[in-house]
């Protein structure tokens, strides 16, 4: 069977740490809206069938407006995202092609994720069924109490920090999202969720200019990441001959 993909990109948070004018999926990141980059990060894809954006009810009315062209262009579908993360990921699941196999997610303000990467955590999926993105700690962990004591030093080895698009059969995705309901403790990414159901999700090496716009700062520095990208080189191989797919 041929792998499709859909990608849902959440973009209805309450951008609460972020102090610009906008939201931050709205936000302007050299000259088009932040949510755009990342779509468009998808929509080329030859395997990637379709796009859908899930946006807070609150700000329906004017991505409608401002973004009517681009949604119609690009041919992405929008719908209206919840209260958590995992409704907004729930409401897109409902309105995914039924020919899809494939689904990845992937955070509407990470404008910067190379396209080798995707490639990469692409493949995985379709050889193991679930795959994320993601880079290993190279900082100290220190944990500290409610009075800013260093109570302790956490071993980093073999942590890793979480980047998306996280990639999964799209049976597997929708069983988890069937069960959620069941699963005790907090869900707070995907790959947690299909971990919970019993599903093992292989970890692909990710960037550091894959970065989550966060504060106002991140987009100076995802600007900087944009303006010095080189084309990413053609590869000269089959999909599943480097030694990370086997």
């Amino acid at each position: 069977m041929t792998a499709t993909f859909a990608v849902i990109l959440p973009a209805a948070g309450k951008s609460s740490r972020f102090k610009g004018k906008e939201k931050k999926p709205f936000a302007t990141l050299e000259g088009r809206p932040v949510w755009l980059r990342s779509a468009e990060l998808f929509v080329t894809r030859p395997e990637v069938k379709q796009v859908v954006i899930a946006i807070a009810a609150d700000d329906r009315e004017l991505f409608q407006r401002r973004y009517a062209a681009n949604i119609m262009f690009l041919n992405i579908k929008v719908v209206e995202g919840g209260t958590e993360r995992v409704d907004s990921v729930s409401n897109a699941l409902a309105q995914l092609d039924p020919a899809v196999n494939f689904v990845a997610i992937h955070d509407a303000v990470r404008p910067c994720a190379p396209a080798v990467t995707i490639d990469s955590v692409f493949q995985m999926a379709q050889l193991h069924g679930a795959a994320m993105l993601g880079i290993p700690v190279a900082d100290t962990l220190k944990q500290v109490n409610a009075s800013m004591q260093v109570t302790g030093t956490q071993p980093r080895s073999n942590l890793w920090l979480a980047q998306t698009p996280q990639v999964f059969r799209r049976d597997w995705l929708e069983e988890a999202y069937r069960r959620r309901g069941e699963l005790k403790g907090d869900i707070t990414d995907d790959a947690q969720l299909l971990e919970a159901t019993g599903h093992t999700v292989k970890m692909v090496p990710g960037a550091q200019e894959n970065i989550k716009i966060t504060a106002n700062e991140d987009l100076a520095m995802a600007e900087r990441f944009l303006k010095s990208r080189k084309p990413d080189p053609v590869k000269a191989r089959g999909p599943f001959d480097d030694d990370l797919f086997r």
